[in-house]
Parts: structure tokens; sequence; C-alpha cells
């Protein structure tokens, strides 16, 4: 006997032609007063792995004087320098780790000099040096969002995203001195012998998220007649909702508007793409926006709702390239990225380049504000994240991957405590903060990552 009106079952799924929409948490899933009840309002964590490429201006000596990253406090109560400006508004949220280093990223041997550019991605999320090579026996460390995925992936019908803004390649084919280009095209490996590509294209990974019943036919004939995903389920939605209190019904209401409302914003990218109209982009797929901003807030907005339905509780987005010339206008930075990052050690144009890296904070800070104002169990989605945002590299003019770039948002279902600063001492590795992640991760038979020695006291 349930003292709810009606007992629905957590992975419920509304199905339509070439559609399977799975449902947002619910108070009718829960059946009162049982063990379930309880667990219920403390879901899993979820993990987002965020990559910017190539340093940041406050990773520089003149740059560390200002405080543009690093705070100048230790501990809580911090200011927020120039490039984390954005996150200042979930300050309770945010975790900054400063002064690791990512030695796997570094040459190791003379062999290995100016390879930095591929080594970076590759060393991000596994702190292990990349074997050198330009064949198909590229070998690298599994990385964190892959361990995590193996542990909680195996529950959900993704066990992880990997997605890209830029087109990063394929994993194939050999870049910089003598390095294959599996080591720059992804952040995310799932054995040291398996990288996992990154997609770019919005439709790609909606159609992943909600198109998967039917057959690829029905779906594509489905696009053509520029029909919605939930046309298809209205009958089922219907009676869903005749089962609902008022509560459920308007949180159903609200994922379903929103899940239509990202389909409606691919659907005229995509109009717009296949119109003839000149391109900023006319290289890339059709369903891919000219815009940073409009690219970015939608891969961040599918992510939000598959960690809403407990698609996948794991992803991994990279937001550029190395040697990317992107020019971001929004930015009010009129100069490309990858030559703006090599400053020259002048204060002007490492300002400027600060400049650009709180413009791709903003980015990463309308991602938090998303998870933090969408429903989850007995909080929200921030509550219950664990969101890494950082670089591979430090000083990007002079490709040094010291004193890392890193900060850490959410309270990872209690895990992390927020409005805290810790500064490490000179040398630790970047891998300690890794390790630490899985730990706070409840992932705590994993003993070493790359080069850790140790977990931080966050």
């Amino acid at each position: 006997m349930f003292i709810t009106k009606k007992h629905i079952p957590r992975r419920e799924a509304l199905r339509g032609m070439g559609a399977v929409v799975a449902l947002p948490f619910l108070d009718a899933m829960v059946p009162a007063q049982t063990p379930l009840e309880k667990t219920a309002a403390t879901p899993p964590t979820r993990l987002c792995a965020i990559e910017i490429v190539h340093g940041a201006g406050g990773a520089t000596l003149t740059g560390e004087k200002a405080h543009y990253w690093v705070p100048e406090k230790e501990g809580p109560d911090f200011e927020f320098g120039l490039s984390l400006k954005p996150f200042e508004p979930f300050r309770e949220y945010m975790t900054i780790v400063s002064n690791t280093d990512l030695n796997g990223a570094r040459t190791w041997e003379s062999k290995e000099e100016g390879a930095d550019h591929t080594r970076s991605s590759a060393v991000y999320l596994s702190g292990a040096h990349p074997k050198m090579t330009a064949g198909a026996d590229y070998l690298n460390g599994t990385t964190i969002d892959q361990i995590y995925a193996q542990k909680r992936g195996q529950d959900t019908p993704l066990p992880s995203l990997e997605l890209a803004i830029e087109d990063v390649g394929s994993l194939a084919g050999t870049c910089d001195y003598r390095y294959s280009c599996v080591y720059a095209n992804t952040i995310s490996w799932s054995s040291p012998t398996n990288p996992l590509p990154m997609e770019i294209d919005p439709r790609v990974v909606f159609e992943r998220l909600f198109g998967q019943g039917g057959t690829p036919a029905e779906r594509l004939r489905r696009r053509r007649q520029d029909r919605s995903i939930l046309d298809t389920i209205k009958s089922e939605v219907a009676r869903l909702r005749n089962g609902l209190d008022p509560s459920d019904r308007n949180r159903l209401n609200s994922y379903l508007n929103d899940v239509r409302e990202t389909e409606r914003r691919i659907q005229r990218i995509e109009r717009f793409n296949a119109s003839g109209e000149q391109r900023t982009l006319p290289n890339t797929p059709v369903g891919v926006p000219d815009s940073f901003d409009e690219h970015v807030a939608l891969m961040f907005d599918m992510q939000v709702l598959a960690f809403r339905t407990n698609i996948t509780h794991v992803s991994a987005f990279k937001l550029g390239r190395d040697v990317s010339s992107r020019v971001y206008p929004a930015s009010g930075v009129s100069a490309p990225f990858h030559a703006l990052s090599h400053h020259g050690e002048k204060p002007d144009t490492i300002l400027e380049f600060a400049k650009l890296n709180a413009y791709h904070v903003s980015k990463a800070a309308y991602f938090i504000d998303k998870l933090k104002n969408t429903p989850d169990g007995d909080g929200n989605l921030l509550d219950h994240s664990m969101v890494l945002y950082g670089s591979p590299m430090g000083d990007s003019h002079v490709h040094e991957h010291k004193r890392l770039p890193v900060v850490l948002a959410g309270h990872a279902n209690g895990a992390l405590k927020g409005n805290q600063h810790l500064k490490t001492p000179p040398g630790t590795p970047m891998a300690n903060l890794l390790l630490t992640m899985l730990n706070k991760l409840g992932v705590d038979d994993v003993k070493h990552v790359g080069d850790s020695t140790g977990l931080l006291s966050l």
C-alpha cells in the first residue's frame, strides 16, 4: 500500500515514433514510508569536467601579482579576481585549487620538446604522460570521468557524454612533433588505449538523449516533417499527467518545455544553415551554430537535461582546441585566441588575455546557474554535482604546465563545502586533485592517478 496516489518507476520513459523521453525526478516515483523515500532525496553525484585550453593570464607572474585568477586570500571569503568574477554569485559552491602542476604534460625527454599542444588535453583528466607515437599504438591513462562512469554509468542509459565546441578532428593522423592527433582531440579515455570521440553537433547530442526509439528512418522522417519529439508522445504525456499531483505536474511541464525549447533552437539553427545564407563556419555540420555563445549554451543545456533525467551522470566538455585562431566578438577582445595567449610577457596583453578568460568563465557560470536553478531530490543539481573547470596549461606563452588555473563548483552531495580557496604547496601534482575528486565521488578503491602522491584537504 502506497500513500502516494501513483507510484511511477524511476526509469519510466515516454515513448513515441523515434523518441524515448526520460522523465525528471518526480515525487510520484517515491513510494511513501519505505526505505526508498529516504534514499531518493539524495540522488547520485553528477560529474562534469570542462577544459579550456592554453592556460590563463592569471597563471603568469604578472597575472598572479594582479590576482586575475588566483585570489590573494586563502581559505573562505576570498576575493574574486578579474577572470573568475563571473563565478562570484556562486561563492558558496566554489572551491578554487591553486598552485598545482600537471607534470604528465611536460617534456620528459628532449625529443618531446615542442609537443605541449598535442599532449595537454590527453593529460588533463588522466595525469599520465602519453606515449610519444605517431601510430595507432598510443597509450595514455584512463581519465577520471571514465573511471567514475565505469562505477556509476552502468545504471544509466548513457555511461557518459563527450562534447566539444570546435571541430578537433578525428581520432587519427599525426599532429605535431611525432605525436598522434588522438592526444589533442579528446579529453576522455575509457582505458589507456581507448580514446573517446567528442561530439560538436547539437542535433546528434539531442538525438542521443531523446531520439533513440524507433528506426533511423522514422527519426529522419520526423525531422523532415519539422515535428517535435514531443509531438509523438502527446497521448503518453496526457496519460501521465492525469495521475500526478499539482507539484509533479508543474515539474513535468517545466521539463517538457525545456526539451521543446532546446529542440526548437536546434531546428532554427538547421533551417538557417540550410538556407544558403553565408555562414561564418561553412565547414561545420548543419546543426552547429556559427555563434560560439549559442553553441555553448545549447551544449550546456543538454547536459543539464541529461543530468536532470539521469540519462547520464558524467560529461566531459572541451570548450576549445589548441592553436585555435578563433575570435570571440562578444568578449570585447578583438585578438584571436591563440595569438593573444602568446602575450610576450607584456602586462597590457596579459590583461586582455585575462579578460578573454573571464568571458570563457562566464559561459561556465551560465551552466552553474542552470544547475543551481534545477530542482533535484532534496536540493538542486548543483548541490548534487561536481564541476571541474580549468586548463592543462598555466602560462601559455612559454607552454608551462605549472600553477594551473583550476576551479571546482558544486557541493557533490556534501563532499565539497564551497567558499574555499586552497593554495597547495609548490610542486603539488594536479593528479592529487584528480585523485581527491574521485575520492569525493565515492570511488575510494583507486589509490593513484597519474603521478599523484596523495589526497588534498578540501
